[in-house]
């Protein structure tokens, strides 16, 4: 397991301020931008900060490093926050996880940022406490839920469970719905929350927020957030890489300098002795966590004639 508390630079009983102050020094002496020789120095410092500037991923991480052979490695806990592995394959509850999606800026994950996310969620109804009505156990699976079948004879008789049809596998039928929400039980409600994305986070990955789905049956249900980074202002991002349209006249491209719009501050680049719009130009290291920066070129006139 990871030293974070090592990799900030700070001892274990450090302060959230410390913490921060740590990393915002670190980062800047580390950065690709400063030092083109940190970036797998600067990848592991935003990586410690994740989890160090953050009260519960903290405590969970500070859990797990007194106890390393006591339940889940928190590397694993933090690898299922962001993945790429497809958040569908696995539930741990029986309440279905409820799917959003996020769409972000490259610059967004370029400079990793907070948002507040409103969403729709069903919540258990305060008036029948979640019920759905007066119930009465179901008379045709005695409140199991499931019927048993069999079929056969002799030495070749099968059993098979199903569910039971007239409740539908609740175990119990509903004598009088409740009137504020016709018998479902829930009720829907707007909720927020806000969520800090990494740098760097990429189309596809998803965070987990336990607890924070739709509610079923007196059990809560996780919320998955899916992450799509969008094109935005002429910049695109292709797995490390950063991507910039760039577009001049015909008076542009006869200058010695083109100057790039790049989230730290636009950079000054010289103009190629030929000019091809088919070939895009790279700047090392201006990328995503010291991956790179490619200009594409594309010339825009209108004819006088």
């Amino acid at each position: 397991m990871k030293d974070y508390y090592k990799i900030l630079e700070v001892e274990e009983h450090a302060s959230d301020d410390d913490i921060k102050k740590s990393y915002r020094t670190l980062s800047k002496k580390y950065h690709p931008d400063m030092n083109p020789d940190g970036a797998e120095r600067f990848k592991e410092i935003a990586e410690a900060y994740e989890i160090l500037g953050d009260k519960t991923k903290r405590a969970q991480y500070n859990t797990s490093k007194a106890n390393p052979y006591n339940g889940t490695p928190f590397q694993d806990i933090f690898n299922s926050m962001f993945t790429q592995q497809n958040p569908n394959v696995r539930h741990r509850k029986s309440v279905p996880d409820k799917v959003i999606k996020l769409q972000i800026s490259p610059i967004d994950s370029y400079k990793g940022v907070e948002k507040t996310l409103y969403y729709v969620r069903d919540l258990g109804c305060n008036v029948c406490n979640g019920s759905g009505g007066d119930q009465q156990q179901c008379t045709t699976c005695n409140g199991a839920g499931y019927q048993i079948r069999q079929f056969g004879t002799g030495f070749m008789v099968q059993q098979m469970r199903t569910q039971c049809q007239t409740c539908g596998g609740k175990g119990y039928t509903l004598i009088h719905k409740c009137y504020y929400c016709d018998g479902r039980g829930t009720k829907p409600n707007s909720n927020e929350v806000k969520i800090t994305l990494p740098v760097g986070v990429d189309s596809g990955q998803y965070l987990k927020l336990q607890d924070l789905g739709d509610y079923r049956h007196g059990e809560f249900g996780d919320l998955i957030v899916q992450i799509e980074v969008v094109s935005k202002d002429g910049y695109e991002k292709i797995n490390s890489d950063l991507i910039y349209n760039l577009i001049l006249n015909l008076e542009e491209i006869q200058k010695e300098k083109f100057l790039i719009p790049h989230p730290n501050g636009d950079l000054n680049m010289e103009s190629p002795k030929i000019f091809d719009t088919s070939k895009p130009l790279r700047l090392k290291g201006k990328g995503y966590l010291g991956g790179d920066m490619y200009v594409r070129l594309n010339v825009k006139f209108e004819r006088t004639t």
